[in-house]
């Protein structure tokens, strides 16, 4: 009797369910297309899904009742609807969603834990095309996002090595990303730029502020991540682009072939690039001896995109022979001479000239660095329902080698390798009741060893990072709240480091603790533990879809990194001896950082502020001795040694695009970037006054106004066509860092640029089958120097005949790139 009464009992549940319950199915479009993997979900109530490649949705066994059912997809306008569930009844729905304006539907990967749209980030985030990078003529990747990013500069030695400067922080405080993976590089030195192709990135994101809290140590400034494109086009045809491009000042010739194939799916391509340049020139000294160089790229990359996911396999190889400026010179004619003999029998005031043939040559001289980088690096994202699961494996080797002996050519000065495991870990997890979250687990583990050398500036060591987040976004109608805190710790670590002299090449070289004999090393064993929280607060709020005002506050974290703490000798490439600090501490930044940008029908608009104060502030300053004499331990080398303090940085940018709607063929664009420094260690200033009142490399107030005129539609075979005028602005840099003349003024400069360009269609289809850019810098042929050129401080002689000193920047450059994609 109790099994038949439980029986009857189970219908009777089944029923009422059936009778108190209904569903709801439908379709999202925008127009007549879908919008694939939109978010559908009834408010208040956690059940939600993600609608398929078609567009379509099912939301089942759902309690009668009134509901608010909300959409929303990047690059669309939210959508609420009510609706009433009725029971035992399906109720069909096709909702619409309208897209926002272009500007706005902007979306970014960088600097935020899932996709968002540009205007929801609370920190200032820049996007640059490939096609913005393609108008402009280029020594480096990192110089064409200087050209398009507001607050973004560089510190260059030459046209092939810029190091990413954000509102004044540079070196280990802009983490350089490639597809995500972190670029780990030795990129605490001067004298090399980034290992990445620029050919083959398809879009750059600039964070300009700390983004430690989704990084960890090295982003207290910012990020910039390069993206490469992935595979499309045609099913089951193969795809790509042919590049070549030719500059005059230095005779630059590149060339490019990508190639991409993919299938159901399945997803393939494949790069090879190579650039080679002679030394630049300039109106007041010619060809700039030591310029040269020669680079070579290849990308691989297989991978498979389905509706579950995506994961992909990236190898690249990079491989690039860089010459190495000093400066030298003859003290009259003020022409270039080269280093022929070493130590005692090196006369800098009678080295030989350099001949003319080796000014104009595609040839490598003697003295020159060789870096090769080499990358592996998986990335997997895993749909799990409405959440995300993202993950990131990489693993690198970055071998440097610089050639510094005239007399023994093929003796490495420096030989450092350095391999880099890299892994990250997120999952973004579905919203609840609105609310989005994303936690983290993310480090590293390098390990540096030095090789067949005679210079050593830092030893052999080993570093682990290991930092996790967490992460928390809330739409309250038109405001949008985000935040987070993260917590990182560093192991840095070394043995006993012995240095002496090697009689088989009578230079210093590696020695063994029994080969040392008792003598002290140059590199003490040294281990160490460091820790930090870094955590952010921000918000947007929309007063309507065209206005958005944004503000956040963070707190930034960056360990030292080797050289700042374990540096004990000559850097060759750099010609500075290097001092580290063992008692350094981690720095921690506390930034604020407020905008308000308007997207009007004929105008975007764009303004921001920030103040960061950073503890613990570390920076280079010239080695002095007891009477203020600069300390020289190797002769021809200056030598400076890392400090820490307090510093402040302050400043914004602004920008003004106009496109009026009446003129949609014209464009003006005009941008303002202005940051000052300030050095806050009490004892500096009140020991040296106004010399050490402000930081070392702060660029100058920066404008930059590009006027563009752009077909609008096609006509006959052409399209696409362009003629442009950029005025480039720098202002003279007052406020620098004159303790010991490590830096001195440097005035302002305006450079002039014109661009023409077109696109050819060609075939049945009437494709575009070829693009061609034209663009002349620096038309006037104006001598300057840029204050965050190191070459400016290349000098050997107290006074010159001409009162210039050190070397000056590249002269007029015309540049010719053309594109056939196929």
């Amino acid at each position: 009797m109790k099994p038949l009464l439980l029986f009857f009992f189970s219908l009777l549940t089944l029923s009422g369910r059936a009778q108190t319950t209904g569903a709801v199915q439908g379709t999202v479009q925008a127009g007549s297309q879908p919008v694939p993997f939109a978010s559908v979900g009834l408010k208040g109530s956690g059940q939600g899904v993600t609608v398929d490649e078609a567009g379509r949705f099912t939301l089942p066994n759902l309690p009668t009742g009134p509901y608010r059912l909300v959409v929303s997809a990047v690059g669309f306008q939210p959508l609420e609807r009510p609706l009433t569930i009725m029971a035992g009844q399906t109720t069909t729905i096709n909702l619409r969603l309208s897209a926002v304006p272009a500007a706005l539907a902007e979306v970014v990967v960088t600097g935020v834990s899932r996709a968002t749209e540009l205007r929801k980030s609370p920190v200032p985030v820049a996007v640059l095309s490939k096609r913005e990078v393609n108008l402009n003529s280029n020594g480096n990747l990192i110089d064409a996002a200087v050209k398009g990013v507001p607050g973004l500069s560089a510190v260059t030695t030459g046209p092939n090595i810029s190091k990413p400067f954000i509102r004044g922080l540079g070196y280990n405080r802009v983490l350089t990303l490639y597809n995500g993976l972190r670029q780990e590089g030795q990129q605490w030195g001067d004298e090399h730029g980034i290992e990445i192709d620029q050919y083959d990135i398809d879009r750059i994101e600039v964070v300009k502020g700390p983004a430690s809290l989704i990084y960890g140590s090295d982003a207290v400034a910012g990020v910039i991540n390069m993206l490469p494109k992935l595979p499309n086009g045609l099913a089951g045809r193969l795809h790509g682009e042919a590049l070549s491009e030719y500059q005059t000042n230095n005779n630059l010739i590149g060339t490019s072939l990508g190639l991409n194939y993919n299938q159901r799916g399945w997803q393939y391509a494949a790069r090879g690039s190579y650039r080679l340049a002679q030394a630049y020139r300039n109106a007041l000294e010619g060809r700039v001896y030591g310029t040269a160089f020669r680079e070579l790229n290849l990308t691989g990359l297989a991978g498979v995109e389905k509706t579950w996911g995506s994961t992909h396999l990236t190898a690249t190889l990079y491989d690039n022979f860089q010459e190495i400026p000093d400066g030298s010179r003859d003290s009259l004619s003020r022409r270039f001479t080269r280093q022929i003999f070493e130590g005692e029998q090196d006369d800098i005031k009678n080295r030989p000239l350099v001949p003319a043939a080796e000014l104009g040559t595609y040839r490598i001289n003697p003295l020159h660095q060789r870096i090769q980088h080499y990358r592996l690096l998986s990335r997997t994202q895993l749909r799990l329902g409405t959440g995300e699961l993202h993950a990131l494996l990489g693993a690198q080797q970055n071998v440097r080698r610089e050639y510094n002996h005239p007399t023994a050519p093929n003796q490495a000065g420096l030989a450092v390798a350095l391999n880099t495991y890299n892994y990250d870990l997120r999952y973004a997890a579905p919203a609840w009741h609105g609310l989005e979250a994303t936690v983290g687990l993310n480090g590293m583990h390098q390990r540096n060893h030095n090789q067949d050398a005679t210079d050593f500036p830092i030893p052999d060591y080993q570093l682990t990072d290991v930092g996790g987040f967490g992460y928390l976004k809330k739409t309250f109608g038109p405001l949008d709240l985000s935040g987070g805190l993260r917590y990182d710790t560093r192991l840095l670590r070394w043995a006993d480091f012995y240095v002496g002299p090697n009689p088989a090449t009578g230079f210093d070289g590696q020695l063994t603790a029994a080969e040392a004999g008792g003598q002290a090393p140059q590199f003490a064993a040294f281990r160490t533990r460091y820790g930090g929280l870094s955590a952010s607060l921000g918000a947007t709020y929309s007063f309507s879809e065209r206005l958005v005002l944004r503000a956040n506050v963070a707190r930034g974290y960056r360990a030292p990194n080797i050289t700042e703490v374990g540096s004990n000798g000559l850097d060759p490439g750099a010609h500075i001896v290097y001092l580290g600090n063992r008692s350094f501490g981690p720095e921690f930044s506390l930034q604020q950082d407020i905008g308000l940008s308007a997207y009007l029908p004929d105008a975007e608009l764009s303004a921001s502020v920030f103040n960061n104060h950073i503890n613990n502030y570390i920076y280079q300053a010239r080695l002095t001795d007891a009477a203020g004499q600069p300390v020289v331990i190797v002769p021809g080398n200056a030598t400076y040694q890392y400090q820490q303090g307090r510093a402040q940085l302050y400043g914004g940018e602004l920008t003004v695009n106009l496109h009026p709607q009446a003129a949609p063929a014209w464009a003006l664009s005009n941008s303002l970037a202005y940051v000052t420094g300030l050095n806050r260690a009490a004892d500096q200033v009140e020991t040296h006054g106004a010399a050490a009142r402000y930081l070392p490399l702060i660029p100058p107030l920066r404008t930059r106004t590009e006027l563009r005129l752009t077909q609008q539609r096609a006509r006959g075979r052409f399209t696409n066509a362009y003629l442009r005028a950029v005025l480039d602005y720098n202002a003279p840099q007052n406020r620098f860092y004159a303790l010991d003349d490590t830096e001195t003024r440097t005035a302002g400069y305006a450079l002039l640029g014109l661009g023409a360009g077109t696109g050819l269609l060609g075939g049945a289809d009437k494709r575009e089958v070829l693009q061609l850019f034209l663009q002349l810098d620096n038309a006037f042929n104006t001598v300057y120097q840029s204050h965050l050129n190191r070459l400016k401080y290349f000098e050997y002689y107290a006074t010159t005949p001409n009162g210039r000193r050190g070397i000056y920047n590249q002269g007029r450059n015309f540049s010719l790139k053309v594109v056939v994609p196929f």
